[in-house]
């Protein structure tokens, strides 16, 4: 019997910018399945400006992660909306203490990690230019805007994000290797976890298909 004969439960790792969303994306696509990301649901709670928008908004200010306590009991909420489908959820849990309350009320079937080389992410993330108002992403030298510094869209300016600087980028992989890597961990041990290397999402990709299709078919 393959897991798709119950309603499958898939978590991705994988450490900031190493192409969790471009893979999530095409899972999504391919296998017709959930996506819950736990960044787009905060942005959007932030956005209309609800309670627990506020209150995240707060933590983001203040330069500080958002309490296990109130992302917990907020993913597992938003979770709970779509019990009755496949899903795959991405960007939580991000510590070991999320990953046991996940593990009690919601076991996921697999769990998918994205390893990338640390200076090939700082090198990605140093190219990368946004079109603020649209969300488009460039990359120089792999998906290069027509004009430099110009959306191709609206020939508005492309800024790069004070996050996405190298010296912030290494400060977050620091963070991400202190925090999740308890968290591969707690997965490998569960026997649930497979790893997936490579510099890229297009090099990354087919052995993620190759590994997901005899289970999802």
């Amino acid at each position: 019997m393959t897991i798709r004969a119950k309603i499958l439960k898939t978590l991705i790792l994988g450490a900031p910018a190493s192409g969790k969303g471009t893979i999530s994306s095409r899972i999504v696509k391919k296998y017709n399945v959930e996506h819950v990301s736990s960044g787009d649901k905060l942005r959007d709670h932030i956005e209309k400006q609800t309670e627990l928008g506020k209150e995240v908004k707060k933590y983001l200010n203040e330069g500080k992660l958002v309490p296990d306590d109130v992302i917990i009991k907020f993913m597992i909420t938003e979770l709970k909306k779509v019990e009755s489908k496949p899903w795959l959820l991405d960007g939580f849990p991000r510590t070991v203490a999320q990953a046991n309350a996940l593990w009690k009320v919601q076991p996921v079937d697999l769990v998918l990690n994205l390893v990338v080389p640390f200076e090939v992410i700082i090198d990605r993330v140093k190219n990368r230019w946004v079109h603020l108002p649209s969300g488009r992403v460039y990359n120089i030298g792999f998906n290069t805007p027509k004009v430099m510094g110009k959306d191709d869209v609206t020939g508005e300016d492309l800024i790069q994000r004070p996050d996405d600087k190298p010296e912030a980028v290494q400060k977050r992989l620091q963070i991400y290797e202190s925090v999740t890597r308890p968290v591969i961990t707690f997965y490998k041990e569960k026997g649930i976890l497979k790893e997936f290397e490579g510099r890229t999402s297009d090099e990354i990709w087919p052995k993620v298909t190759a590994y997901l299709d005899p289970i999802l078919k």
